[in-house]
C-alpha cells in the first residue's frame, strides 16, 4: 500500500526527530544535511511514497532506490546523485550499512523566490526527466565539495545566504545535466510548453481513489490553455519530440504502474481516476503503451 504524502514537517519529525524550524517569508524553506547525522539513517527500508518537497542526495553504499515502476542498485561502495520530485513517488532500501553523503530539501517556492524558475521547469525535477545519475569517485568528491559549501554556508550569519545557496543548488542541478548531454533541455524554451508541464504535472499524484484526472485528453488541454490542438500538437513535437498524446500517455502509465504496485485498488478503479469510464479501455491503453496487462504489471 502506497504511503500517504510525507510532508516536510512529516520529514523533519521522522528523519531529524525535531520540528519543522519557522520558513522564511516569501523565501521558501532550505536546509542541507550529512545522512550520517540523521537520526534514522539506520532505517533499512523506508515506506514507499510521494513528497510534497524537493530533495537531492548524494550517498555511497549498498542500496536500492524503487522510483515509480523501476528501481536503481548501487553496489557496496557505489556513489549516486539522486533528484526526487513532488509527483513520482520513491523509497530507499538499504542493503547494509554505514550508507554516507549529503541531502538537502527544499519547497516548492524555494527556487521562485530567486529566480522565474519552478522545480518542474528543470529536467532532474521533471517527471519524465533523468533523476538517478551513477557518479564515479571524481564526480562523487566533485558534488561532496559542493555539498560542503552548502553546509558551511548554512550555518554562517551572512545576509544574503540564501541566495548562495539557491546558486549552489543550482550549480549542482547543472552538473548533473551535463553527466547526460543526450537529454531534453534544461529549461523550458516556450511558454505554451512550461504551461502545458505545469497542467500535466497539477494532475499528479493521484492520491485517492475518489480523485480524478479534470484533464485526460489532448482537446481539454488545448481548450484550458487556449488554443487550437493542433498548435499545441505542433509546439510540443518541436520542443519535446512527442505530441500531446504521447505526453500524455507517457504520463498516464507512469501513474498506472506505480498505483497498480503499490495500491491494493481494483484495477477499474484506477482507470476511472486517470479518466477512463471503462475498465476495457483502460486495459487496452496500458497494454498497447506497457506492453503487458494492468493485471501482469500488478504481479510483477
Amino acid at each position: 500500500m502506497m504511503a500517504p504524502t510525507q510532508t516536510l514537517p512529516d520529514f523533519y519529525a521522522h528523519k531529524l526527530q525535531q520540528p519543522l524550524p519557522d520558513l522564511r517569508r516569501g523565501g521558501g524553506h532550505f536546509a542541507v544535511f550529512r545522512l550520517e547525522d540523521l537520526p534514522t539513517v539506520t532505517d533499512l527500508a523506508a515506506v514507499y511514497g510521494r513528497k510534497d518537497f524537493y530533495k537531492i542526495m548524494l550517498g555511497t553504499g549498498h542500496a536500492t532506490y524503487h522510483y515509480g515502476a523501476q528501481q536503481a542498485l548501487l553496489a557496496p561502495g557505489q556513489h549516486a546523485l539522486v533528484f526526487t520530485n513532488a509527483q513520482v513517488p520513491y523509497r530507499w532500501e538499504l542493503h547494509e550499512l554505514p550508507y554516507t553523503g549529503y541531502c538537502c530539501v527544499f519547497t516548492e517556492d524555494f527556487l521562485p523566490a530567486h529566480t522565474r524558475l519552478r522545480p518542474t521547469n528543470l529536467a532532474v525535477f521533471h517527471a519524465q526527466g533523468q533523476p538517478f545519475f551513477y557518479l564515479d569517485s571524481a564526480q562523487a568528491a566533485a558534488f561532496g565539495a559542493l555539498f560542503e559549501k552548502m553546509l558551511a554556508e548554512q550555518a554562517s550569519d551572512y545576509v544574503g545566504k540564501y541566495e548562495l545557496l539557491f546558486y549552489y543548488v543550482m550549480e549542482c542541478v547543472h552538473g548533473a545535466i551535463k553527466l547526460a548531454p543526450a537529454a531534453p533541455a534544461v529549461l523550458v524554451g516556450s511558454r505554451l510548453v512550461a504551461a502545458f508541464q505545469t497542467l500535466l504535472a497539477q494532475q499528479f499524484p493521484i492520491v485517492s481513489p475518489n480523485q480524478r484526472l479534470e484533464l485526460h485528453t489532448a482537446q481539454a488541454f488545448a481548450d484550458r490553455l487556449a488554443v487550437h490542438v493542433n498548435s499545441l500538437n505542433r509546439t510540443l513535437k518541436a520542443a519535446t519530440g512527442n505530441t500531446t498524446s504521447q505526453l500524455l500517455a507517457q504520463r498516464l502509465v507512469q501513474e498506472a504502474r506505480a498505483l497498480l504496485m503499490h495500491t491494493d485498488w481494483p484495477i477499474g478503479q484506477i482507470g476511472y481516476c486517470l479518466g477512463f469510464n471503462e475498465q476495457t479501455h483502460f486495459t487496452h491503453f496500458f497494454k498497447r503503451h506497457a506492453q503487458c496487462t494492468p493485471t501482469q504489471a500488478r504481479q510483477v
